[in-house]
């Protein structure tokens, strides 16, 4: 699949998540074999390009892989700026975010809110891809409720505004992330538009990435929740087009190393005061996909040190018998 000047490896992207998807944890996806990793979600807010959050977000210091990065906003100028500043801090690709269902974002008329006007679509993404030399994409929904359903005229916009590549998730934005994903808006998209067309929604496993893949006819899909605490997932996606890659399940000794490596990176992106916060989540989530331990979530989380987390963890995966680091 090409964006733009690039080539994707394979068929298989690793969703924005807010509070997940930061420079850490997209380097371990793409290393496990996700294509792409796009970061979280940015604010095109001009007062907050120099905050705190937006520049640890932004920051692409030892990033591997085609570098994207996500912009939130609605209104063209600020946009079409944070575009030109995330250029020059490094990306390859901007994408703008037309998805988000978050209560607190479509308040602001912003994420999915955006899809009940499409005029203001057609002027933020004009002002976008105006404003910088790189390819731009884009997310959405399928609309804004079950009897809006509008991605195919959203999608024409798009194309039609040089858009290099659209993903859709399909549920609308009154939906939020209950019920099942729907794909029969999707294919009809992908069947009226020249441009790649990304499936995203319930992807949560080879299976159903390959049925996705077919039912829709889309260049690729995105996955989301479904990797949290398993990157090795994006392994398991790749043995579908070849049956000789590794196994998808990693043996404990090999989770061992990840988790540890993992809570590594964050303290040394974060600090040792945030990334002791972080780590709670993210640890949380591998220990989600792993036998019940002693209430063990617990046990970290009451950690208050970059120490006492590495041997919370070192005394919990003693305990499953895992042999010892060499």
């Amino acid at each position: 699949m090409q964006i733009g000047p690039y080539t994707l490896e394979n068929r298989f992207i690793l969703a924005p998540m807010a509070g997940v998807t930061d420079r850490p944890y997209r380097n371990l996806c793409r290393r496990y074999g996700a294509a792409l990793a796009v970061s979280e979600m940015v604010s095109a807010n001009p007062e907050l390009q120099d905050d705190r959050k937006t520049l640890m977000r932004t920051d692409q210091t030892g990033e591997t892989g085609i570098r994207s990065v996500q912009i939130l906003g609605n209104v063209p100028k600020e946009m079409a700026l944070a575009a030109k500043i995330n250029a020059d801090r490094g990306a390859h690709i901007i994408d703008i975010n037309m998805g988000c269902p978050a209560k607190k974002v479509c308040k602001k008329a912003a994420g999915s809110a955006l899809l009940r006007d499409e005029p203001l679509v057609r002027q933020i993404l004009e002002a976008v891809v105006s404003a910088v030399d790189l390819p731009v994409t884009l997310k959405i929904r399928t609309g804004w409720d079950p009897e809006n359903r509008n991605a195919l005229t959203i999608a024409r916009i798009a194309e039609s505004a040089g858009i290099k590549a659209l993903t859709i998730h399909g549920r609308t934005r009154a939906c939020g992330f209950s019920g099942s994903a729907e794909y029969r808006t999707i294919g009809a998209v992908k069947a009226a538009v020249n441009i790649p067309v990304i499936a995203n929604g319930d992807i949560d496993s080879p299976s159903k990435a390959v049925a996705v893949l077919e039912a829709t006819g889309a260049d690729a899909v995105m996955i989301g929740r479904a990797a949290l605490g398993q990157p090795w997932l994006f392994r398991a996606l790749l043995a579908t087009t070849n049956p000789r890659a590794e196994t998808f399940r990693p043996d404990l000794a090999e989770v061992r190393d990840v988790v540890l490596e993992h809570l590594e990176d964050l303290h040394s992106f974060y600090g040792a005061h945030q990334g002791v916060r972080i780590a709670r989540k993210h640890i949380g989530w591998y220990f989600d996909h792993l036998p019940p331990t002693m209430d063990f979530k617990k046990t970290f989380n009451n950690q208050e040190s970059t120490a006492g987390q590495y041997q919370a963890l070192e005394h919990v995966f003693a305990e499953m018998n895992v042999p010892d680091l060499a």
